[in-house]
């Protein structure tokens, strides 16, 4: 009897639907409707297999388009389709923790865990002192429900280590897709066009600078794929044709602060493979900073005179970084990192407020500090770094609360590397860091922590080693699931 009405109501409903639907398009042009089934699919998912449905959230990540794509005179931005998904996950995630259901509370207790509320808390203080109170407090809901998500119940999740797998494959499977769409639209163009590649991985990602990062996390996992040896061998013959896929694409896109920091983590992974002492490599930076620090008229001499511009060769490209005569992309860079520091020394405890910088920077330029692709809009981006950001905007304890997150982070990632016993574990927690560590350096040059796209990186990544920090001794991660 149950089959029965179970049967009538199901029929009811789509037979509702489809006149309702009909109705619609008919009289009044409206097709929106035709998404309410997957909506329907995605609540159901979400609510019987939460595991699933963040798989499906981390996939659709890469291809997510914002929603000023579509209509551009908007006031709120949401990236779709993920984000409306995340918030979703969000909920439910929050209803499960309300009702106590299998939630490993270790996780809450975790220092890493602990300093995100600290800078989360931060953030809702500020924004409550800001200047521009929606504005901000749309920042923090979305910074709270990527921590959620992203973190907390990633977390819970990634104590399985197959689920780790899966995670990191379901964001490197799609974004194949935007390399190869990048790259065709590229090499129609031509393909070592470098003002062409600022954009051709538009509507999916801003800039080639986001893209850069990204993919600049994702190649060390990537190749720690390609590396373990406890992996079949088909999967790691697969995973080195992804990997040069990546590293062409990487090379692709032009983007200069994503080489230093993929370089920056190469020297992290020497360091690491040769067992090289802590003591040693603070000696050696220590020698590094003080023979810098003496010479420094000198460098800034030299860089003065430095007039090469970005190049589609890698030497010259590279070289340009240092160039902040004519570059105009360093020497704005230089001007928004000087405005937040101006920013911050008239409010240095609470700032302007979470998310505000690009809407209250202007005042602060100085004129011979300005450049051809400076704006008194407020419409060309943000501060340009994870670190002076918050500074201009939750004043120096927003700063130093996401440092503390930081730090905590790599503390917890070298902790569980030296804890971990098996080969595969370790290649796997080291690809991890190495790949935050490439955000880390980015983060001085640039900010993406306000979109999906690198939240679901960072702080996947970062769940992930806390997951396995708190799961390695009492369930064995490394022991029990190889593959």
């Amino acid at each position: 009897m149950s089959r029965i009405i179970t049967k009538s109501i199901v029929y009811v409903v789509a037979v509702l639907f489809i006149l309702l639907h009909g109705i619609l398009l008919l009289r009044e042009g409206i097709q929106y409707l035709i998404f309410l089934p997957l909506l329907l699919l995605a609540l159901f998912i979400a609510f019987v297999r939460l595991d699933n449905f963040l798989l499906l959230i981390v996939f659709l990540v890469p291809l997510s388009i914002p929603l000023y794509s579509f209509f551009s005179d908007l006031d709120v931005n949401l990236f779709l389709p993920s984000e409306p998904l995340i918030i979703i996950a969000f909920l439910i995630f929050l209803i499960k923790i309300i009702k106590s259901e299998r939630i490993d509370y270790k996780i809450f207790k975790h220092p890493v865990s602990i300093a995100i509320y600290i800078n989360l808390a931060w953030i809702f203080i500020t924004a409550l002192t800001s200047s521009m109170p929606v504005v901000s407090i749309k920042f923090f809901l979305s910074r709270f429900w990527f921590l959620v998500v992203f973190y907390f119940l990633t977390a819970e999740l990634c104590k399985n280590y197959n689920f780790i797998k899966k995670y990191l494959w379901a964001y490197i499977i799609p974004l194949m897709i935007v390399i190869f769409y990048t790259i065709i639209r590229h090499t129609s163009i031509g393909l070592f066009n470098q003002d062409a590649a600022h954009y051709v991985m538009g509507p999916f990602f801003n800039d080639h600078t986001s893209y850069g990062a990204i993919l600049a996390m994702v190649i060390p996992v990537i190749a720690g794929f390609t590396i373990d040896r406890t992996s079949k061998q088909g999967i790691r013959f697969l995973s080195l044709i992804i990997l040069t896929i990546y590293i062409v694409a990487f090379i692709l896109s032009f983007s200069r602060a994503a080489w230093v920091s993929l370089i920056f983590a190469g020297g992290i992974f020497i360091i690491v493979i040769l067992r090289i002492r802590l003591w040693m490599v603070m000696l050696i930076a220590l020698a590094v900073f003080y023979l810098a620090f003496s010479n420094l008229t000198e460098i800034v001499f030299r860089m003065g005179r430095n007039t090469q511009d970005s190049s589609a060769r890698l030497a010259e490209h590279l070289q340009s970084i240092s160039n902040i005569t004519n570059d105009y992309s360093n020497v704005e860079r230089l001007n928004r990192w000087n405005c937040a520091i101006r920013m911050f020394g008239e409010r240095p405890l609470f700032g302007w407020g979470p998310g505000t910088y690009m809407f209250k920077y202007a005042p602060y330029q100085i004129s011979y500090q300005k450049t051809p692709i400076s704006t008194e809009e407020g419409d060309r981006g943000n501060a340009h770094s994870e670190y002076l950001g918050p500074l201009s905007e939750s004043g120096f304890i927003g700063s130093l609360s996401f440092l503390a997150i930081v730090i905590m982070t790599l503390i917890t990632g070298f902790s569980v590397y030296r804890k971990v016993k098996t080969k595969h574990m370790k290649i796997l927690v080291l690809s991890l860091i190495l790949g935050l560590l490439t955000y880390f350096v980015h983060g001085i040059m640039n900010n993406f922590l306000d979109t999906d796209k690198a939240s679901a990186l960072f702080w996947g990544f970062t769940a992930m080693l806390v997951a396995v920090d708190i799961s390695y001794e009492s369930v064995k991660i490394g022991n029990n699931n190889k593959d």
